[in-house]
């Protein structure tokens, strides 16, 4: 079941990117966190995640916009260190901060499901929010921007929702927005795929190499499949399945039944 799950959501979330410009991590990383703690379950999605960006990049490497892709990429990649260290911080430790029973299982809310738990639930919200959508904001804010971008991006790996509110409102051509936006993801994901791995045991066994694969290839499956239709299909439905989708799984996850 483990398989089929990473496999169909790799390759939905993947092909879902093309059309929102994020995506991928959002949706992965809930689907992990079924399986594995959430200090690994974000590293195996940041190594898919980067892996898939690099691809696309090969796909869409010339629209890329390389004054915006520099200023907005950059601080981004220095942030995602600082939220990358204050993972590993929080994964070294013993943060629980509420233990409770339901149907005779014990569950342990900590401050990593905390504050995991509420970003999800809060760029479920923004997803769908007409009024969070039509935010603006000046080419004068892709610093600050993308500084917000990436620690998000290093403390849970939700940069995306972030990085779109940004670059939305630059009024590029759509293939621009998607090359420069995953330019920058793929920086972010080097940054703090050096710093998990260097604290975390991720990799462990062959079972994870082979679920790694797998979902790699489904999200270079979903990604091809995206580039060839993407600027032909509606994603208002998508929209409001992802964000209910990840409603769900960051109340699971705030929750603790989901670690």
């Amino acid at each position: 079941m483990i398989y089929f799950s990473i496999a169909v959501t790799s390759l939905v979330a993947s092909f879902l990117t093309f059309f929102s410009g994020f995506g991928l991590g959002t949706i992965l990383l809930p689907v992990f966190a079924i399986y594995y703690p959430l200090p690994i379950a974000v590293t195996l999605t940041a190594i898919v995640h980067l892996l898939n960006n690099l691809f696309k990049i090969a796909l869409v490497f010339k629209n890329i916009n390389w004054p915006v892709a520099i200023k907005f990429g950059l601080p981004s990649m220095i942030s995602a260190f600082i939220g990358a260290f204050f993972l590993n911080k929080l994964s070294l430790k013993n943060n629980t901060l509420y233990t409770y029973q339901l149907f005779d299982n014990q569950f342990h809310i900590t401050l990593l499901n905390l504050i995991v738990g509420c970003l999800i639930i809060l760029f479920s919200i923004a997803e769908v929010s007409k009024k969070i959508s039509a935010i603006s904001f000046d080419q004068k804010y892709l610093i600050p921007g993308g500084i917000l971008s990436g620690f998000f991006g290093g403390l849970s790996g939700h940069q995306g929702a972030i990085r779109s509110a940004f670059l939305l409102r630059l009024n590029f051509d759509k293939k621009v927005y998607i090359a420069t936006g995953v330019f920058v993801a793929c920086l972010v994901d080097v940054t703090r795929l050096f710093l998990y791995n260097s604290k975390m045991n991720v990799l462990n066994g062959d079972s994870n190499y082979q679920l790694l694969l797998l979902a790699v290839l489904s999200a270079f499956v979903g990604a091809f499949i995206g580039n060839k239709l993407f600027v032909k299909t509606s994603i208002a439905f998508f929209k409001w399945f992802v964000a209910a989708f990840m409603f769900s799984m960051g109340i699971l996850i705030l929750s603790g039944i989901v670690n």
